[in-house]
């Protein structure tokens, strides 16, 4: 009887030679990390996630100023109370300030 041979395994290597500066480089990797991670989330059935970055602040609110005004005052006028308990009376100052009077 013959014994069956299986011939043996042969693993090619790809070598690539790569030319760019080391930023460009940084930026194919990036590319190709962000498009694995969009695949492999749609391979999941997940829908992919774009996060909006701000460039610009909004501009501050009525009650934005008031409340830095107020806490400013206040503190100064207490500088030993809490800081929750005199936000809390600024916020109740506005609550009173909107209603058309000061309580």
């Amino acid at each position: 009887m013959r014994s069956s041979q299986q011939p043996p395994i042969t693993e090619v290597v790809l070598l690539v030679k790569v030319e760019g500066t080391l930023d460009e480089l940084k930026a194919l990797f990036v590319e190709a990390a962000k498009q694995e991670a969009r695949s492999t989330a749609k391979r999941a059935g997940k829908a992919t996630v774009k996060k909006a970055v701000k460039t610009a602040k909004r501009a501050p609110s009525a009650y934005n100023k008031h409340m830095k005004k107020e806490l400013a005052r206040l503190k100064k006028k207490h500088p030993k109370t809490a800081h929750s308990a005199l936000f809390k009376r600024a916020a109740k100052s506005w609550k009173g300030k909107k209603k058309g009077g000061r309580k």
